[in-house]
C-alpha cells in the first residue's frame, strides 16, 4: 500500500525551498541589490502586478553567463531536509516537480542538483552562447504550468499536492488535491492551504502528507494535451 496518497507533489523555489528569496542573492552577485529591493516593495505593497515583478526580476540576471548564476544558486540558503524529503517520496513512487516562476536554467540547476523529475517556470529569458538574454515578456503562470506537469505524468488532480508560501501558490492550492502553505508569513496563504508547516525543515512535510485526505477524487480525469 502506498504510504502516501498523492501520486505528483509540486514545490514553489523561492521562500519555501530557499530560506530567502532566491534572486536576492543573485541581486547582490550581480550589484543590482536596489533593482532588487525597489521591486520587492512595490510587489508587497501590491503596487505592480505578478508578471511586472518577475519580469523586474529576471532582468537583474541579463547579460551574466548562467554559469556565474549557478553558482550563486549553489550558496543561496536552503531549508534542511531537501534531499531527504524527495528521497521519501520517490521511494514510494511520488513524482516530483517543480512549480515556480523561475527561468528554465534555474530550474534545470535544481532539478539536477536535488534530482526533481519535472518542472515548469517561466518563459521571458533564454540562453545565448552562454549567456542570458531578454526573449520577451515574461508571464506568471502557475496554473497553467500545473495543467502541464498534470498532462506529462498524466495523474489526476486530486492526486497532486502543492507546497508554497505566495499568493500564486494561494491560487493553485484550489486546482490540487492538498496545499500546504510551507514557510508562509502572509495570512491570506495560510488560510488558503489545507495545511501550515511551519519551519526550515522540509522533512516535517512527510507527515503531513502521509495523512492528508485529498480534497478531489485521486482518480478523476487528467487534462488532455
Amino acid at each position: 500500500m502506498a504510504r502516501f496518497p498523492f501520486r505528483l507533489v509540486t514545490f514553489d523555489l523561492d521562500g519555501t525551498l530557499t530560506t530567502e528569496h532566491g534572486w536576492l542573492e543573485i541581486a547582490r552577485a550581480t550589484g543590482t541589490l536596489a533593482a532588487f529591493e525597489r521591486t520587492q516593495r512595490a510587489f508587497r505593497a501590491r503596487e505592480v502586478d505578478e508578471d511586472t515583478h518577475l519580469n523586474d526580476l529576471l532582468a537583474l540576471a541579463e547579460g551574466f553567463r548562467v554559469t556565474e548564476i549557478e553558482e550563486v544558486l549553489a550558496r543561496t540558503p536552503k531549508v534542511a531536509g531537501i534531499p531527504a524529503t524527495l528521497s521519501a517520496l520517490h521511494e514510494d513512487g511520488v513524482r516530483l516537480a517543480l512549480l515556480t516562476h523561475n527561468p528554465d536554467y534555474v530550474c534545470a540547476w535544481y532539478a539536477r542538483t536535488y534530482g526533481f523529475d519535472d518542472y515548469e517556470g517561466t518563459n521571458g529569458r533564454r540562453v545565448r552562447a552562454g549567456r542570458i538574454v531578454p526573449d520577451g515578456p515574461a508571464h506568471a503562470g502557475k496554473i497553467e504550468g500545473l495543467d502541464r506537469l498534470r498532462a506529462r505524468s498524466k495523474i489526476a488532480a486530486g492526486a497532486v499536492a502543492h507546497v508554497g508560501d505566495g499568493w500564486a501558490d494561494a491560487a493553485v492550492f484550489p486546482h490540487v488535491g492538498y496545499g500546504i502553505a510551507f514557510r508562509s508569513g502572509r495570512p491570506e496563504v495560510r488560510r488558503a492551504a489545507d495545511a501550515v508547516v511551519d519551519g526550515s525543515d522540509l522533512t516535517a512535510l512527510l507527515a503531513v502528507l502521509e495523512a492528508a485526505r485529498p480534497r478531489r477524487p485521486v482518480n478523476d480525469a487528467p487534462p488532455l494535451r
